[in-house]
């Protein structure tokens, strides 16, 4: 108890390589008595800049293989990718292939198990940067999967890629050797396909749009309002017709901003033919 609660900070004096083994000592035995708020805390004791320096690969790789189990513990999915990230740009593991392997496939698990927005897609984006991605191609198609603006068949998915992304015999355990995370991936592949949805098609039948989720229609229903209360799409449902608007509303001042453009073109158009009228008549005169 006096080594979970001992106060340590490595921005004050002494030896920093003692005091960042000490709070990690701290994290592990607060983890373990299971006061993740009181893990989360003290890990911020630590600043990550520490690990720039020589000789900390060891530390660095026991922080964030315990902030991994702790944002794991939160369902965090993206913090857990990026605390691969973290790991797989280690000098030390970038030097065993079979380490970096590991470390990189997992960047691209918890990454398409996060969450959609604007983080998570700027991960994306860097990790399909990475010209190792190459060297795992499961993992590459998989990632291009989600990058694409086309809808996913989540059957043909599961069939095509769980004899690849799940661990053989006597090898490490991966994310996806459990239910629980190929159902949260189900998940991300509909929430995928209702952005794919808003984005071609303006308006659509519900029952159209369950068959093109492969949902009954009350499941769609609820993956559609999921999405629109985080604000991933625009939507709104008419149920008497049961139509599904995705068209967005337009502010006033947009509203305004195209009511004076049109009015310019009428104006331009009626100035144009005044001047014709005008050029007819001087012809005419003349003849």
């Amino acid at each position: 108890r006096r080594v979970r609660e001992a106060v340590v900070s490595t921005q004050s004096t002494g030896e920093k390589k003692e005091k960042v083994e000490f709070i990690l000592e701290q994290m592990r035995l607060c983890y373990q008595t299971k006061d993740y708020i009181r893990t989360s805390i003290i890990s911020k004791k630590i600043s990550t800049k520490y690990f720039d320096s020589k000789d900390t690969d060891d530390l660095k790789m026991r922080y964030y293989r315990q902030m991994i189990d702790l944002n794991l513990h939160h369902k965090d999915y993206l913090a857990v990718s990026k605390n691969y990230h973290e790991i797989y740009t280690t000098p030390a593991v970038k030097e065993n292939d079979a380490q970096w392997k590991e470390a990189l496939q997992r960047v691209v698990i918890f990454l398409i198990l996060s969450e959609y927005d604007n983080e998570q897609r700027d991960m994306l984006a860097r990790v399909k940067a990475d010209s190792n991605l190459s060297k795992i191609p499961y993992y590459q198609n998989v990632l291009t999967c989600f990058d694409t603006a086309e809808l996913l068949n989540w059957s043909i998915l599961k069939e095509v890629y769980s004899t690849h992304l799940k661990s053989k015999a006597g090898q490490a355990t991966t994310p996806l050797d459990t239910e629980d995370n190929w159902e949260v991936l189900r998940k991300r592949v509909v929430e995928h396909n209702i952005r794919v949805i808003a984005k071609y098609y303006p308006r659509i039948s519900l029952s159209h749009f369950a068959s093109l989720l492969h949902l009954e229609l009350k499941e769609a229903e609820d993956m559609l309002c999921k999405q629109v209360v985080k604000g991933t799409v625009t939507a709104k449902i008419d149920r008497l017709d049961g139509i599904v608007n995705f068209t967005k509303p337009r502010d006033t001042e947009e509203i305004l901003n195209s009511w004076s453009g049109n009015l310019n073109s009428v104006m331009t158009l009626i100035g144009n033919c005044n001047h014709l009228i005008t050029k007819e008549r001087m012809v005419h005169q003349v003849n």
